[in-house]
């Protein structure tokens, strides 16, 4: 993919050794949010002109959803030309090839690729953290006859651990300890936890922190209403 026409962005790296295209938006990009997050009404605009770069680089099919903070996994099997916005869920594996994106500010950009073109994109706030969204984007890859320990999954840039403070509620269900105090969580660690115990052998995470490199990247801790858009492209998969 010629990388000059996309938006400016942080390419994923680590998913290129397994020939897999994979990239975040940055601050310069503009924002891809949505109305109702009180957003930039020129980002459907962005969405339009991203899904044209795609299709021109072989990826006619953008999948993306409103998303909702829970564990609606969602396995595109069919064929499409175009974008499509579901309602109502925070994960999305392409299992025809095509494009899947999610939107993220301080939340976790999960993407998740196997080298035969099956990729998944996984939007991974604190409560998808706590429910098991990635549990559930892995079962997905698993009913595809991919099992975990042949996938890579990168954690793209969010806020990180030293920035992220969460109540005594919240820290108590993400980490299973109780307190009477708010407390600093890394989610990033967390879901790299989570994936060593599902069986996934190869991970990632980029060095990137909303908050801290704010002047790059969208924190909606720092009063941001805007989004990055994490894009991953994928192959159809071959049948057995």
């Amino acid at each position: 993919m010629n990388a000059s026409a996309l938006p400016p962005h942080l390419p994923v790296r680590e998913l290129a050794s397994i020939g897999i295209v994979a990239f975040i938006t940055t601050r310069e990009a503009g924002s891809y949010g949505f109305p109702e997050v009180g957003d930039d009404p020129q980002s459907a605009a962005r969405w339009h002109a991203l899904q044209r770069v795609l299709a021109d680089h072989g990826a006619p099919r953008l999948a993306s959803a409103r998303q909702v903070h829970g564990t609606r996994v969602l396995v595109h099997r069919d064929q499409w030309e175009g974008w499509v916005r579901i309602d109502g869920a925070d994960a999305h594996v392409l299992a025809t090839g095509g494009a899947a994106a999610v939107t993220i500010a301080d939340c976790v950009p999960v993407l998740v690729a196997h080298p035969s073109g099956v990729v998944a994109a996984v939007h991974a706030g604190w409560r998808g953290v706590s429910a098991g969204i990635l549990g559930e984007t892995i079962r997905s890859f698993a009913t595809l006859g991919l099992p975990s320990d042949e996938l890579h999954v990168h954690l793209g840039p969010s806020i990180c651990g030293r920035c992220y403070e969460v109540g005594p509620d919240v820290y108590e269900k993400l980490t299973g300890w109780p307190t009477r105090q708010s407390r600093r969580v890394d989610l990033r660690a967390l879901l790299a936890e989570q994936a060593k115990e599902l069986g996934v052998s190869r991970w990632s995470a980029s060095a990137e922190c909303t908050r801290c490199d704010n002047d790059r990247l969208f924190s909606h801790r720092a009063g941001d209403a805007g989004r990055q858009v994490a894009v991953i492209l994928g192959s159809a998969l071959t049948p057995p």
